[in-house]
């Protein structure tokens, strides 16, 4: 039997989803708003970071950094978007996908940071 080859995903977030996200048992990321057709998991913890610090922050207090693991496979898809400078790098999920995406997660979704 063949291991699944798995990526590392970060996501920044704040207090509201990541309730959603323990609620889940830390399995799978909440549907989206209305508002937010899209998505956005990054590839590198320093850009999670940035995000957290500078924008969640700011905006509810606290901000949070998770990192889970995807299905590499599954991902191909979803095309390596550069959002600014070189290690800006995220995937741009459509919303309708986001079920899907989260059938692909492999293990747990992990905080690994706060920032207040």
């Amino acid at each position: 039997m063949s291991k699944t080859t798995t990526t590392t995903l970060w996501r920044p977030t704040g207090p509201e989803e990541l309730a959603l996200v323990e609620a889940s048992g830390w399995r799978e990321w909440p549907p989206r708003l209305p508002e937010q057709p899209i998505f956005y998991p990054v590839l590198n913890e320093d850009y999670a970071i940035r995000i957290a610090r500078d924008w969640n922050v700011p905006a509810s207090g606290v901000g949070y950094v998770t990192r889970f693991e995807v299905e590499s496979d599954f991902l191909t898809r979803y095309p390596v978007r550069q959002a600014g400078g070189e290690t800006i790098l995220e995937l741009w999920v459509p919303a309708e996908e986001l079920d899907e995406f989260n059938t692909h997660i492999v293990g747990t979704i992990d905080v690994v940071r706060e920032f207040r």
